[in-house]
């Protein structure tokens, strides 16, 4: 799990109290006092040395008082502990798991489509938002590429990958190609990079980009002027998700403030900070937990997002994941989201 590690060694009945705590405010989303932590503790202490217990977690930053009440409510630095040292997860419920299983290893849609079902999968298990980004397609090998002319000097590509992954890509070129020119580039195309990685097809295009122009003929130089703007450098590692379920998040008391939630949805259509966060999981083993403060992105400040890295055979090709408020019930949310990767990387796997 991401920021292990703790500043503060809290005795045992801190931890009790804090874990007790923690559990009531993601239950019942009110702030919680010493009257319910005395009740559901289990520990047989007086008010007086709950409320200076209490005192202390807020002086270490565990939780905090809300002016309107006398209860207290975890931070984000709370929620960490309580996920890094506290957290007792749930056996997941038999029948969720037997549905996703399901859905997840007996589709037959594309690798694109199983994208977009198990974020839907993900949203419907937890309440929340659901996320997988697209395998990347780094390794896989270029099998065709057909080109169709559209207005204005713009080209829809149609890329094959593995024979079987199909990608579009729209790209600007500086002059009108006729069908003919597009169908002889395509063909080129096709002959001299069937097979070939994305990674080898940008390699050779730059070796005969250095060749003397004067020894190409034009459906040479008409076909690498094309292939150069769809293969353009850092092209395949960009990061594309899916995101299903976020009205769910309209439910939720800690974001129904209507600015609030409309950046954050405007967040999610600009993809930007969410694909800087995804992408950081790619690199990491396992689940990740970012609470709050910590993703780095304040749209995300009252949001937790828990995510995993999934793969096809032993590389990781993509990541998954929920997002939610920090008030979420992790014990749940964590061994989902860890399964449905698993799942996901095995079906995909098959397909090899």
């Amino acid at each position: 799990m991401a920021h292990e590690g703790r500043d503060e060694n809290l005795g045992e009945r801190a931890q009790q109290l804090l874990r007790t705590l923690i559990e009531s405010y993601i239950r019942d989303g009110q702030p919680v006092g010493s009257r319910v932590l005395s009740r559901e503790s289990g520990l047989q202490l007086s008010a007086a040395t709950i409320r200076n217990v209490m005192a202390d977690l807020e002086e270490l930053g565990f939780v905090a008082s809300p002016h309107t009440s006398a209860g207290r409510v975890p931070t984000d630095k709370g929620y960490r502990f309580f996920v890094d040292t506290l957290l007792q997860l749930r056996p997941l419920d038999e029948a969720a798991t037997a549905e996703i299983r399901r859905q997840v290893e007996t589709t037959r849609e594309s690798p694109t489509e199983l994208i977009a079902t198990v974020s839907q999968l993900l949203s419907s298990a937890t309440q929340l938002a659901g996320v997988v980004t697209l395998p990347r397609t780094r390794q896989a090998a270029v099998t065709q590429m057909e080109f169709v002319g559209l207005s204005e000097n713009r080209v829809l590509v149609v890329l094959v990958f593995n024979d079987r992954e199909v990608q579009n890509r729209i790209i600007q070129l500086e002059r009108h190609y006729s069908a003919d020119e597009l169908k002889r580039a395509s063909n080129y195309l096709n002959e001299q990079f069937r097979g070939r990685s994305v990674r080898e097809v940008r390699q050779e295009l730059l070796r005969q980009l250095s060749e003397a122009r004067a020894h190409m003929n034009q459906i040479m130089l008409d076909a690498i002027t094309v292939a150069q703007q769809v293969f353009e450098a850092g092209g395949e590692e960009k990061l594309e998700y899916v995101i299903k379920g976020e009205t769910n998040l309209m439910g939720v008391a800690e974001l129904t403030n209507v600015e609030k939630l409309r950046r954050l949805f405007e967040a999610f259509n600009e993809k930007r900070d969410f694909l800087h966060l995804l992408d950081h999981s790619l690199k990491a083993e396992g689940v990740q937990i970012f609470i709050g403060h910590e993703s780095g992105y304040r749209i995300l400040d009252d949001c937790s997002v828990v995510t995993a890295p999934y793969g096809g055979g032993d590389a990781v090709v993509g990541v998954l994941g929920v997002i939610g408020p920090t008030r979420m019930a992790y014990e749940r949310v964590i061994p989902i989201v860890d399964m449905t990767a698993k799942l996901l990387g095995a079906a995909l796997n098959s397909r090899r």
